[in-house]
């Protein structure tokens, strides 16, 4: 029975489309979603770590090296991504208070977030890769891209000055084995 030709293809081709697409829905509205696990370090070479709750960024060695976070990631489209840690059970937001604007986590479980509701912008990164280094700016606020500063165990943060030489907006995103 050749099905490829019969009166099902058009259903087989919608169905393999579905679930092929990492953003494919669910009856339950839920999309189906592959979480995969980076490591992030900036040009410098600094890596992130949790510190009393806050991501920061700093030269682990020795024993620390077990400290790293390892970034949780579930693309949205060819470029838009979620990011978040701990098993993807706190996620990387960008969020305006007033005049400030600053880069959070929260307690926020990665395959919940979807790109269709509007709250969940705050959580979207635009990944962007030039050669072997990739950028990631906030789709929310657009001209706001992830930073580390030049000094070790700082916060990660946020700067919409992606060209001064006081912030490190270009990092080495390499999925973990």
């Amino acid at each position: 029975m050749d099905i490829c030709g019969g009166p099902y293809s058009y259903l087989i081709s919608l169905l393999l489309l579905l679930f092929s697409s990492e953003a494919a829905c669910r009856p339950s509205g839920r999309r189906l979603c592959k979480m995969q696990v980076f490591r992030i370090w900036d040009v410098n070479q600094k890596t992130f770590y949790l510190r009393n709750n806050q991501l920061v960024a700093g030269y682990l060695q020795g024993l620390n090296t077990k400290l790293e976070e390892k970034i949780d990631v579930v693309p949205i489209d060819s470029h838009a991504v979620f990011l978040g840690i701990q098993g993807g059970k706190l996620c990387l937001s960008c969020v305006k208070s007033g005049d400030n604007i600053r880069l959070q986590l929260e307690a926020v479980n990665i395959t919940d977030l979807s790109k269709k509701r509007e709250q969940d912008k705050r959580f979207t990164f635009i990944r962007s890769d030039n050669g072997p280094t990739t950028t990631f700016e906030s789709a929310a606020i657009p001209g706001w891209f992830l930073c580390t500063a030049l000094e070790a165990d700082q916060p990660v943060s946020l700067t919409n000055t992606p060209e001064e030489p006081i912030m490190v907006t270009k990092f080495y995103f390499q999925e973990d084995q």
